[in-house]
């Protein structure tokens, strides 16, 4: 079994269970799993591929827990729209993708996220047209040698029937439980250091039946994978969730039996001290996407208060339409600053909180127990970034929060169960000037109708 070190870090972050940081640290992992993690002279001398990273700061590799990858193709489209208003111009046009699209697009949102840090990403794949499946998002995670966390998602509740969606973009219910059926069955791997896990995805209050959300449930449960939603977005979907159900939309999922520690929601900004500790109670876990929420003044989650009341909490770059990046570093940054200003606390959110909220709460919130962290028995996934450069000097004498507070930047080194995959900022299993010039000819025609 091939081994890895790492050695003579400047510093090694762990996010282990006492937060550690060593200085000239370094790990030492045998067939992509850690067996163990100290300062460079406590570790095996020699191994079949030995990294140097002196001068480098070492974390574990980030973990985005929401993202619709295909959005890449859409990116700066209804620049000054609310959710509902920019869904509406974007539905049309998100119509015209088809299996290459998809499986493009992905490739492109999965090397900004691995360039950015990030090992291991979620996704959210809720509309199928012309032959497009779930599989051409696995088969570029699969290509790119990112951990995957593919959702079946869906649309079912068109507009006819007091939906968003417009009916072209909506699937038949019998077909989606089919393929949730299906895509498990073929991809969903529950062991420890799994490179392909599958949750089950209904889109939203607004674009899903209330019988297909409790059908997705007692699936999900049949088979033992994870639910996912977006919920509590923006006061639109209240209002909507109120007038349709009577009920707002903490209490509308849980009345469908989406509560308890393998639901995990998109957003969550609109809730109140109740719907907060009901969320801790139950173990449910929030992707908290601060860019998204932004760019859609959607409204400030209450992430200290989640994190207080114990809630699991991740981070989530959410789709590229909507960020429009998938650069995992600078969304801990800007969780760190949004609840500084919307607290009017310098101390909302720390640099350390904003990185665990990126390593380990994401972690927790996809229900692994094997990545997040850098300690024996966890996957060898970690990031790394050169500090002799421009935008870290001045902050040497705090390596971890110069990640968090400067200008969030490219990493050096990626490796994901122990394989390189970013090496001197480069990518090394795809193409990229072969792969933008392919995202751009399909956007073009997606876009523009060409």
């Amino acid at each position: 079994m091939p081994t890895l070190l790492v050695r003579n870090a400047e510093l090694l972050v762990t996010m282990d269970d006492a937060r550690r940081r060593i200085l000239d640290g370094g790990l030492f992992a045998r067939n992509g799993v850690i067996e163990q993690v100290g300062p460079t002279h406590t570790l095996p001398p020699e191994a079949d591929l030995v990294i140097d990273a002196r001068g480098m700061v070492v974390i574990p590799g980030m973990v985005n827990t929401h993202h619709h990858l295909y959005q890449t193709l859409t990116r700066a489209i209804a620049q000054n729209a609310k959710l509902f208003d920019w869904l509406r111009t974007l539905y049309p046009i998100w119509a015209r993708m088809d299996a290459e699209a998809v499986y493009i697009s992905a490739l492109v949102g999965m090397a900004e996220l691995l360039h950015s840090g990030c090992t291991t990403t979620s996704d959210h794949l809720y509309l199928f047209p012309n032959g497009a499946r779930l599989d051409d998002e696995i088969r570029a995670a699969q290509e790119i040698g990112i951990r995957f966390h593919a959702t079946r998602g869906a649309m079912s509740l068109g507009e006819s029937r007091g939906g968003l969606p417009p009916d072209s973009v909506v699937e038949e219910e019998d077909a989606i439980l089919r393929d949730m059926q299906r895509v498990i069955e073929a991809y969903h791997d529950p062991r420890p250091h799994a490179m392909c896990r599958v949750a089950l995805a209904p889109c939203s209050p607004f674009s899903v039946t209330s019988d297909l959300m409790r059908e997705a449930a007692a699936m999900a449960r049949h088979y033992g994978v994870m639910l996912h939603t977006h919920l509590a977005e923006t006061r639109d979907e209240e209002a909507y969730c109120l007038a349709r159900f009577g009920k707002r939309p903490v209490a509308y999922a849980a009345e469908l039996g989406w509560e308890g520690p393998d639901v995990w929601f998109a957003h969550m900004v609109h809730v109140n001290q109740e719907e907060i500790a009901l969320l801790a109670r139950v173990g449910a876990g929030v992707a908290h996407c601060p860019s998204s929420n932004m760019r859609l003044a959607s409204g400030v989650a209450p992430i200290r208060a989640m994190l207080d009341h114990g809630v699991k909490v991740g981070l989530g770059v959410d789709g590229s339409a909507s960020n429009d990046s998938s650069h995992m570093l600078a969304e801990a940054r800007q969780a760190m600053l949004l609840q500084r200003v919307a607290l009017e606390r310098p101390d909302a959110l720390t640099a350390e909180e904003a990185l665990w909220l990126a390593t380990r709460g994401g972690a927790a919130v996809l229900g692994r127990d094997d990545i997040g962290q850098l300690a024996p028995g966890k996957a060898a996934d970690f990031a790394a970034w050169r500090l002799d450069r421009l935008d870290y000097a001045g902050a040497l004498h705090d390596p971890m929060a110069a990640l968090v507070f400067c200008q969030p930047r490219p990493a050096d080194l990626v490796v994901v169960h122990g394989k390189v995959i970013i090496q001197d900022g480069a990518l090394r299993t795809v193409d990229e000037g072969h792969l933008i010039e392919r995202q751009n000819r399909i956007a073009r025609r997606i876009v523009r109708g060409e």
